[in-house]
């Protein structure tokens, strides 16, 4: 089975996510750092414009979002679960909560002025400028709801006092007895606020979820070694996409298998990439793509919150 190569930057809250994964998994990984903001001329040649960060790739097959990642990981190795059996839905619906409700209030404190201010004060004022003007245009266009820093204020002790309940009271050391996908994709947002020296109180000051939180980073990032953008796209050109399981397809309503469409993100960074729909089951979606360079490359999406379009 061909090596994980995780495309990603150190300071990404998704990144952390994945690595988090890769450590659960007890995975080994090659990491390959891409640029923070627009343009990523060679991730581009591999997602076809999916633009968010991370990327999975293994051979010339590309995983788009950490919800399919998690799948693929789980693929790669069953044991310990990510999905443990018995609670698959339930780990998996409270992951993407926390994917995206979550994930919008820690996204509405980081960027207030107060907090972005200082950690982009670094930079030459033209590259800071740059770097907010890629993060508006990554968050424009989808359907996901754009919280106010006062909002995200008002709201996340409710969600935290929640949390630091059910940590209390529970019979194990995670949220649903056995640790999850479900605790990687919480703390991975707890991870973002504790960035910053203005918010990891929110996450210090409550004893469970402290304590709760240090386990779920105990898992660590498995073990990576460092490959450069030229050799993971050597990589890609000279592999060939995996042959599809046709057997445990479930078709898209209205796009035959072979038809060329374009898939799209509905939350936000909702860049499309064309291809031809080769392949769905209950949790993905995949297109076939043609790159110059790398020739015949799959790309991966997750069924759930992606759209598919006709393409003339």
């Amino acid at each position: 089975m061909s090596e994980l190569i995780l495309h990603h930057y150190w300071q990404s809250p998704f990144a952390e996510k994945a690595r988090l994964l890769l450590g659960f998994k007890g995975l080994a990984w090659r990491s390959v750092i891409i640029p923070r903001m627009l343009p990523k001329p060679e991730l581009t040649a591999l997602t076809g414009g999916y633009r968010k960060t991370p990327v999975l790739q293994v051979g010339a097959d590309v995983y788009c979002d950490t919800a399919l990642i998690a799948r693929r990981l789980e693929q790669q190795k069953a044991v310990p679960a990510l999905f443990p059996e018995g609670q698959e839905a339930v780990v998996a619906t409270f992951a993407g909560w926390a994917d995206s409700v979550m994930f919008q209030h820690a996204v509405a404190l980081m960027f207030q002025p107060e907090i972005m201010g200082p950690r982009l004060a670094s930079l030459p004022p033209e590259q800071a400028q740059a770097f907010l003007d890629d993060r508006k245009a990554l968050f424009s266009g989808g359907n996901q709801t754009r919280l106010t820093p006062e909002q995200a204020r008002q709201q996340l002790p409710t969600l935290l006092a929640r949390l630091e309940t059910q940590l209390q009271r529970s019979q194990g050391d995670y949220l649903f007895g056995a640790p999850s996908v479900a605790d990687i994709a919480l703390a991975h947002n707890l991870w973002f606020l504790k960035s910053t020296p203005q918010l990891a109180p929110l996450v210090d000051e409550r004893p469970a979820i402290a304590a709760w939180f240090a386990r779920v980073l105990g898992f660590g990032h498995g073990t990576h070694e460092e490959l450069s953008a030229e050799q993971a796209l050597e990589i890609a050109q000279k592999a060939e996409p995996v042959a599809l399981a046709r057997e445990r397809a479930l078709p898209v309503e209205g796009f035959a298998w072979g038809a060329r469409v374009s898939v799209a993100a509905t939350d936000y960074g909702v860049d499309p990439v064309v291809g031809e729909l080769v392949h769905a089951d209950a949790e993905s979606l995949v297109i076939r793509r043609q790159d110059e360079r790398l020739g015949a490359i799959q790309v991966h999406f997750p069924r759930l919150n992606f759209r598919v379009s006709a393409v003339e």
